[in-house]
């Protein structure tokens, strides 16, 4: 197991190191990431996880326990980060980014280590622990923004804009219709929509490593190191308690595991701006998360897993 991940990791790391190399080298313009980003954030992810969704073939993969297990760790997590903010330091808007950092997921590194893991089944697998944490996970980021965003809080009107607007919100409950109703995509529309999924991991890795600014991390040593606590250790210990409470095991239950223990979103940071939080400190957190994760995830196999 831990020499499968290890190869799934090969190529996600290369790909980070892609975008680190082409971003440090300005190969590509400075304009050009931020609207790569837009395009994964907006279209291409979107597409992915519609296209999962929809088309994922479920038969033997237990989509309750998966869901239950996913929505009751992430959703305990949370609380458990929303008491701790009195002991925290730092003002609110930095409290936005630890929480990001702690309950927030990379979908692109998830998606292709299950898929490089299990193959078909880990898209499966991927879809459904999609279709369950990201709903979740976009909801109490919004109403955590909402709360202890800078400036003034969000009126209820803008926070139910907010998640209706969503983008991955709305193609994961677009993919579970088209699941639950049986209808799929129309034979003209899925190639069109299974191809710009596929660009999004790509895309996405490199963002990722144009993201990265290593030195940055040095300004916020207690913020990374709670926010990757909570991500690393706390979430995916969570997640194991869960899938034992529920009797979710097998190749579910590791998959559950794995993409609670995924460093945060680059997509965190486009949350942070748009949405009154601590930018910069979000980006070196997704940049630490970034780094830590090819530590973090081998010894999340060779520890948790067993226990599965």
């Amino acid at each position: 197991m831990t020499g499968a991940l290890l190869l799934a990791l090969a190529p996600i790391a290369l790909l980070i190191a892609i975008g680190t190399w082409l971003n440090r080298s300005r190969f590509l313009a400075d304009t050009f990431w931020a609207q790569a980003e837009r395009l994964g954030y907006y279209v291409l992810l979107p597409a992915l996880f519609l296209h999962g969704l929809a088309t994922a073939k479920l038969d033997g993969v237990p989509v309750q326990g998966m869901i239950l297990v996913l929505v009751v760790s992430t959703v305990s997590v949370a609380v458990l980060l929303v008491a701790s903010r009195p002991m925290l330091k730092g003002n609110d808007a930095a409290f936005t980014s630890v929480f990001q950092g702690g309950v927030r997921f990379n979908n692109y590194v998830g998606v292709s280590i299950v898929a490089g893991l299990f193959g078909a089944q880990g898209i499966a697998l991927a879809a459904v622990a999609n279709a369950a944490i990201v709903p979740t996970v976009n909801i109490l980021c919004v109403l955590v923004f909402a709360r202890y965003g800078a400036g003034a809080r969000m009126s209820l009107g803008k926070i139910a804009r907010q998640l209706a607007l969503n983008p991955l919100v709305l193609a994961c409950f677009g993919g579970i219709v088209l699941q639950v109703l049986g209808l799929g995509l129309p034979v003209v529309i899925e190639p069109v929509i299974k191809a710009l999924g596929q660009a999004s991991l790509p895309l996405g890795l490199l963002c990722v490593g144009a993201a990265l600014e290593p030195g940055a991390v040095r300004s916020w040593i207690r913020p990374v190191a709670c926010s990757s606590l909570v991500k690393f250790l706390i979430m995916p210990l969570v997640t194991l308690s869960a899938c034992h409470v529920f009797g979710l095991d097998g190749k579910a239950a590791i998959a559950a595991v794995l993409f609670q223990a995924l460093p945060t979103a680059s997509s965190s940071y486009i949350m942070a701006r748009q949405l009154g939080g601590d930018a910069p400190l979000m980006a070196g957190i997704v940049a630490s998360q970034t780094l830590l994760a090819a530590v973090t995830l081998p010894i999340a196999a060779l520890v948790l897993i067993p226990w599965i």
